[in-house]
């Protein structure tokens, strides 16, 4: 007989705040906490912007918002009803509003420059994964952080959803033994994978690759989950569905002349905040939100399979799809006592049960299902319960919280597995940045 667990979400489920490293751990007054914004796109404007400003208005006030595009920068002001200054010039913006907390939203691969700056006038920061791209930029960061003694902080959201921070505890009570290795297989689908090719993320030189703009929250979750850090990577990759392998192509979606014929054919027009966002200031940079899947510049891979191995011994079996017809994935661990399995939808053309469910079978034993509710937005509830956390702080008892190191080590994994595939060989981890992996984390 199976035994069906049903576990209903509730407040308490919420994953405290940090105590010690939090954004506002060092003070008690009701004096609200000076926060400015670099990167004013609509993850920025959203995430960071106005479901801030709903949540924590009375504990935060933004003293200015930057971008290099002049337009959008006026439009977020606009959209998140703020009354604080705007800028293209970071330096100036920290010069003039001295802000104790910057957001950095920007293009991945500029990350770095903003996160330096940031943490030399004095501002702890929250940015947006990856932390960076490459291995020479995570340094600078890792460098910066030490040097002026502010805290950077990483959002990584997917580790705040319930139904993911249950795994965390399964594992870490021993419901499985010690776990010695995992299938971990992602599903991006036509709509959302096929985004990627649209935006600047088709281009190896502003986000990494998916390797480092997407994978980096995967991976995350394998170091977070496994409480360790990988030591080796090797892995395969390629570009074969979308970019030069298309039938045609043209500059965007909007003018483009074969839309009738396109199944990857877009209408921008539909959606009013991208609208306003992006096209009505595309003058300014000439960035175009809706451009065309099978341009020829695109290099990045659309899918990827990845070998990684941890400072603990457990191997991780990982791939990245980008063309599926659903969205979600796939997980197996597999420990010396038992195994826990999940899939799970994220956007499927089928309903779904409003939970997600864990299997968790014992060596010799019976099945157990656990079921969660699945129904809150936001990443699966994991958005407001990492907000909670930046900015009202509390206990943080299944470690979310997620500092430089964090960051690291997760982008290292995508930038090993970008490294091997170029040069056809395994890469250590250690010798990228000064980080020494950690078989178990701190």
């Amino acid at each position: 007989m199976h035994r069906r667990k049903f576990l209903q979400q509730t407040g308490t489920v919420m994953a405290g705040a940090l105590l010690s490293d939090s954004l506002f751990a060092s003070t008690l007054s009701l004096k609200k906490k000076r926060v400015a914004m670099v990167g004013t796109g609509h993850r920025g404007t959203g995430m960071w912007g106005t479901d801030v400003i709903k949540e924590f208005n009375h504990m935060v006030e933004f003293v200015g918002l930057c971008d290099k595009n002049q337009g959008r920068v006026a439009t977020a002001k606009k959209m998140m009803g703020v009354t604080c200054p705007t800028y293209t010039d970071l330096d100036k913006m920290l010069k003039e509003q001295k802000p104790e907390i910057l957001i950095v939203t920007t293009m991945d691969s500029t990350h770095h420059e903003q996160i330096v700056k940031g943490l030399e006038a004095g501002a702890d920061i929250i940015t947006e994964k990856p932390m960076t791209t490459d291995e020479d930029k995570c340094q600078l960061i890792l460098d910066a952080e030490k040097r002026t003694g502010k805290k950077v902080h990483v959002t990584f959201n997917y580790r705040y959803s319930p139904h993911r921070q249950k795994m965390y505890e399964l594992i870490n009570s021993g419901a499985i033994g010690k776990v010695t290795s995992v299938d971990f297989h992602w599903y991006l689908d036509t709509s959302h994978g096929a985004d990627y090719f649209r935006r600047w993320h088709r281009k190896r030189e502003f986000g990494g690759s998916l390797l480092v703009h997407k994978s980096t929250h995967h991976f995350d979750l394998l170091n977070w989950w496994l409480d360790s850090e990988p030591s080796e990577v090797f892995a395969y990759g390629s570009l074969e569905h979308y970019g030069k392998n298309g039938p045609f192509r043209h500059t965007n979606c909007r003018p483009c002349p074969h839309k009738d014929k396109c199944k990857y054919y877009w209408d921008i027009t539909k959606n009013e905040r991208l609208m306003k966002l992006y096209v009505e200031n595309e003058k300014y940079d000439g960035y175009l939100r809706d451009g065309c899947v099978f341009k020829e510049d695109i290099d990045i891979f659309d899918k990827m399979a990845v070998q990684i191995k941890y400072a603990n011994n457990v191997q991780v079996s990982y791939s990245l799809t980008t063309y599926s017809p659903y969205e979600g994935y796939r997980i197996s661990f597999n420990g010396t006592e038992g195994k826990m399995d999940a899939w799970i939808y994220e956007r499927q053309p089928w309903e779904v049960p409003k939970y997600d469910e864990i299997q968790l079978t014992k060596n010799f034993g019976k099945t157990e299902y656990i079921r969660i509710d699945n129904t809150e937005e936001g990443h699966g509830g994991g958005d407001v319960r990492l907000r909670k956390q930046l900015f009202d702080p509390g206990s943080d008892p299944w470690k979310q919280a997620a500092g430089a190191r964090d960051g690291a080590m997760s982008i290292l994994v995508g930038i090993a597995a970008r490294q091997s595939i170029d040069s056809g060989k395994p890469v250590k981890i250690e010798g990228l940045t000064s980080l020494k992996p950690m078989a178990k984390k701190a």
